[in-house]
């Protein structure tokens, strides 16, 4: 089964598209309301599956994957924290050439989905890293393991963490000065 997850409007209806040519069971994960805006391309392309999109090579040595309608947060927080940001696009096939890829070349990987943290897509990257051998410092940030009331989307956004604000503050905590040290002098880098 394939398992898309939009970053915005245009990529979505690509996406629809891509599911009518494939032979297999697919699934497009896109939330409810509108997307950020973006313009509308004239033509349908399938896009390759199971290919990420890699959308920001940053210097900091941080890597940030993200799932779906987060990509442009993610965006806003890899400029700030000068990181590399990839538009995973798909869920299953996870892009498993270029999760080893920026691993192999970054001291640690953050993921951002707007699903359960627990079996979510930050945990099929972990899977494919432990698979490979690579050990890395990893933040998985997604939607905690407990109730969130119903609300608007951004209401529940908020709840999570997972508005702006939430991950730039997760990131943040986590993407200190001195945890960028620390995790040097483990890597030796």
């Amino acid at each position: 089964m394939v398992i898309m997850a939009p970053a915005d409007e245009n990529e979505c209806r690509q996406m629809l598209y891509t599911a009518t040519t494939l032979s297999s069971p697919s699934a497009v994960r896109y939330p409810r309301g509108t997307g950020p805006g973006v313009p509308i391309a004239a033509e349908m392309v399938a896009l390759p599956v199971g290919r990420a999109q890699l959308r920001r090579e940053g210097r900091s040595g941080l890597a940030i994957l993200a799932f779906g309608a987060l990509v442009e947060s993610a965006r806003k927080i890899a400029e700030r924290v000068d990181a590399t940001l990839v538009n995973m696009r798909f869920v299953k096939p996870l892009d498993e050439k270029l999760v080893t890829a920026l691993a192999a070349r970054h001291r640690a990987i953050i993921t951002i989905e707007e699903n359960a943290i627990t079996g979510g897509a930050g945990s099929a990257v972990s899977e494919v890293l432990a698979a490979a051998g690579v050990q890395l410092p990893m933040l998985h940030l997604g939607i905690p393991d407990h109730l969130i009331e119903h609300g608007s989307r951004e209401t529940c956004l908020a709840a999570a963490g997972l508005d702006l604000a939430g991950l730039t503050a997760s990131v943040d905590r986590w993407w200190t000065p001195q945890a960028q040290e620390r995790i040097r002098s483990i890597c030796g880098v």
